[in-house]
């Protein structure tokens, strides 16, 4: 029996062996992670929907309160070996998927029940990668697309208010996610990104989002009668300082389902809805410091033929924004923060961190048109975020939003707990 054991006993410690080795590959090549906000605001303005068409009336109405769990995200990905690699995110907004029940602001304060592209779960990342080397690399999938400061760096360690930069999340899609290919690289101080993607559909387009809409498809399948083509560069030349440039093209107008507009004898054949964007952004960390900025313009021709036959021409029931659009807009922002923790020798020690920050904002959706100007927008903001651990941060924030003297301000208080990091 000794002779019939010593082989079973050897066969067995093998097979733990190689299990042992199984379970440390897929453990190095496996990697998961993800981020979350929960945040709770008291806004000390009304929220009713006729707060702007008469504003006079509404100036001394109540404050109201809210809880929110604006992002919880779940990262995956795998290393396959020979350069081949996998990443998927799956996003949960607002703490819930499924239907909502709104408030349209313009239409007369109508109650809707509304399901936004399949409810508020995303796959807001799902990619295959080869990578040839550091300069070259190809990206095929659900990716995202970096057009902007909030899109290319939109976890929330990368902002110091409670809510991602409001100008860049109301005129653009954020996150700006898409099915598309993506090559990109780095070589010495510069890293690139250049991008084929489905397009937009201008008849998602509105006048206090802007484009903010046009990457959501209410289908089961995302319309690519059109493309889109963006490009990212960022420079690192100077320590601490990253400068970034980034923009996008394409056209807009018969990416609908179904695709019935665009023939001979069609009166909107000629019709492109060409969207050109240009952005340009840094990030800045060194001496206690981290200061943020970004710069994006944006136009889209044809406005106006597009908005009147949003209007007049669209089925009641199609799923497609019904208002008119803008021409042009602008997002402008920027903030600093000092580490004041710094100067303390046993925080600095523990390597807890507290920014005491100040932000601002301009933004306008609907550029030039004046009777909707309170999409321009100011805003003034202040607080501090304290970093109990490198990836945590409680974060506090006085936020005062400015529009034109005819409309009352809107000063809010938000406070807000933040993670992110990568837990394998």
């Amino acid at each position: 029996m000794f002779l019939f054991a010593l082989p079973a006993v050897c066969f067995a410690q093998t097979e733990q062996n190689d299990s042992t080795e199984k379970s440390e590959t897929i453990e190095k090549r496996l990697s998961i992670g993800g981020y979350g906000e929960a945040v709770f605001s008291r806004n000390f303005y009304s929220d009713s929907p006729f707060r702007y068409s008469s504003a006079k009336s509404h100036k001394d109405d109540p404050s109201h309160g809210r809880f929110d769990l604006p992002h919880a995200v779940i990262y995956m990905g795998y290393d396959f070996g020979k350069g081949w690699t996998f990443q998927t995110e799956i996003e949960f907004e607002h703490g819930g998927s499924g239907g909502a029940v709104e408030q349209e602001n313009e239409e007369a304060g109508e109650w809707e029940t509304e399901t936004e592209k399949g409810g508020e779960v995303e796959l807001e990342q799902f990619w295959i990668q080869k990578s040839f080397c550091k300069e070259l690399n190809i990206r095929a999938g659900h990716i995202i697309v970096p057009v902007g400061l909030t899109n290319a760096y939109h976890e929330p360690l990368n902002f110091f208010t409670c809510y991602r930069s409001e100008g860049e999340r109301t005129i653009l899609p954020c996150t700006w996610h898409q099915n598309g290919v993506s090559l990109w690289g780095r070589s010495g101080n510069f890293r690139y990104e250049l991008q084929v993607t489905s397009g937009l559909d201008a008849f998602q387009f509105n006048r206090e989002n802007w484009i903010g809409y046009g990457a959501n498809s209410p289908y089961e399948f995302e319309v690519a009668n059109k493309y889109g083509f963006a490009a990212r560069i960022d420079n690192y030349t100077v320590t601490g300082l990253r400068i970034g440039l980034s923009g996008y093209h394409g056209k807009t107008m018969h990416n609908s389902f179904p695709h019935d507009m665009e023939n001979d004898n069609s009166v909107y054949k000629d019709v492109k809805g060409n969207l050109w964007l240009g952005a340009v952004d840094f990030t800045y960390k060194g001496h206690n410091w981290i200061a943020r900025g970004n710069a994006d313009y944006g136009y889209v021709s044809d406005n106006e033929v597009i908005s009147r036959l949003k209007r007049n021409s669209t089925a009641g029931n199609a799923p497609y924004q019904k208002q008119g659009f803008g021409s042009h807009a602008v997002a402008v922002s920027v903030e600093a923060g000092y580490d004041f923790f710094s100067q303390i020798p046993s925080l600095r020690a523990s390597r807890q961190k507290c920014y005491a920050f100040a932000h601002y904002e301009y933004y306008d959706s609907y550029i030039g048109a004046t009777a909707n100007q309170y999409t321009q927008k100011q805003i003034i903001a202040g607080g501090v975020n304290y970093h109990p651990i490198p990836q945590i941060a409680i974060k506090a924030e006085y936020n005062h939003r400015l529009l034109k003297s005819q409309y009352n301000n809107e000063p809010s208080l938000n406070v807000g707990v933040v993670y992110q990091g990568w837990f394998l």
